[in-house]
């Protein structure tokens, strides 16, 4: 690609400083023109440390420029809606953080404003572009590993979350916030449809948690359209490091995906054998999300639809919705009462 998309980041908070770090410095294919914020003072920190030559209060102000054809929103998670609506209005191409929004309803308006003004959205599921990922994905596809039959996720944050943002209006809680990116994955891994989910999940190391109606840990099962199970493990508590890994069993055999351990070094002493583990998200994932950038550019330049889809954010959302009704209500929940037509 030799065209240059002008992009603007909406949204410079920890995701926001992410995204600007790999629009600035590592996808080259891309000027990182604008970034906007309600905090003035973090939108001109984003954009002089990454070189950014406008910053705005008002996201508006930035839909308003002519010369910035794409948008990334980082933006809080009850937000994302609006601002897919506001930016597709502007006529802006669309790449939003997930989940796509909190509500079914939420998804759908979104969805129809970009269809309605023909511009792209994609979906910040970043996982989909890590190599081992990709390469699971691959042999999946081949017939390496046989038919899927079961799926085994982790995903498990050194820390809890600061509690505003883990108030279930902001964030979704622990289920759509952390879980929603093996919710996807499972759709994209097996190719088949989730039908029905069960949680289980308790608030037992934070208790300052439940004040904001969220949890700590949390199991899901998941029953597929295809007969497959898979079970996905959420936690807030693993204060050994950052834990993403998934185990995918097929019938004539299986794959690990992920990594435990950041640098390749062991140190091996009397009684003991140590090594360091990956810090947090922005470590594990780095290539992947300068590499969903790149597509999305791509996507745009060659005008090819979005490799993850609104329809693919909004099944992730149904997912996380059933999981969080199943959760609140102790009983297995078919994604059918949330609702499942596109």
């Amino acid at each position: 690609m030799t065209e240059k998309i002008r992009i603007g980041l909406i949204g410079a908070g920890r995701m926001g400083a992410t995204f600007a770090h790999h629009l600035a410095f590592t996808v080259t294919e891309c000027d990182f023109a604008a970034v906007a914020d309600p905090n003035p003072d973090a939108a001109g920190q984003v954009a002089a440390r990454y070189g950014a030559s406008a910053h705005y209060a008002d996201y508006r102000a930035l839909l308003d420029r002519a010369d910035i054809q794409a948008v990334v929103i980082a933006s809080p998670t009850h937000t994302h809606s609006e601002v897919i609506q506001a930016a597709a209005a502007a006529g802006k191409h669309i790449f939003s953080e997930k989940p796509l929004a909190l509500t079914l309803a939420a998804c759908d308006t979104a969805i129809a404003a970009a269809e309605r003004a023909n511009v792209k959205l994609q979906l910040g599921f970043m996982r989909r572009f890590d190599s081992a990922y990709v390469a699971a994905k691959q042999q999946i596809d081949s017939g390496e590993i046989g038919t899927v039959a079961m799926l085994k996720f982790v995903g498990r944050d050194p820390s809890r979350p600061a509690l505003e943002f883990a108030r279930r209006a902001n964030s979704g809680g622990l289920i759509m916030d952390l879980a929603i990116h093996d919710f996807d994955l499972a759709r994209w891994l097996t190719g088949s449809e989730v039908e029905r989910v069960y949680s289980e999940g308790a608030c037992l190391v934070f208790p300052e948690l439940k004040e904001v109606g969220d949890i700590d840990n949390a199991v899901v099962t998941l029953k597929f359209a295809n007969g497959a199970v898979g079970s996905v493990d959420a936690s807030r508590n693993a204060v050994y490091g950052y834990d993403v890994r998934a185990e995918i069993i097929g019938s004539k055999g299986s794959l690990m995906i992920g990594k435990f351990q950041q640098t390749p070094l062991w140190v091996m002493t009397p009684n003991r054998v140590a090594h360091d583990t990956v810090p947090f998200f922005m470590e594990r994932f780095a290539d992947a999300y300068a590499a969903e950038i790149r597509d999305f550019i791509r996507c745009i330049v060659e005008d090819k639809p979005p490799s993850v889809s609104g329809l693919d954010g909004r099944a992730a959302t149904v997912i996380g919705l059933a999981a969080t009704r199943s959760l609140d209500e102790s009983r297995p929940v078919a994604l059918s009462e949330i609702t499942s037509k596109p």
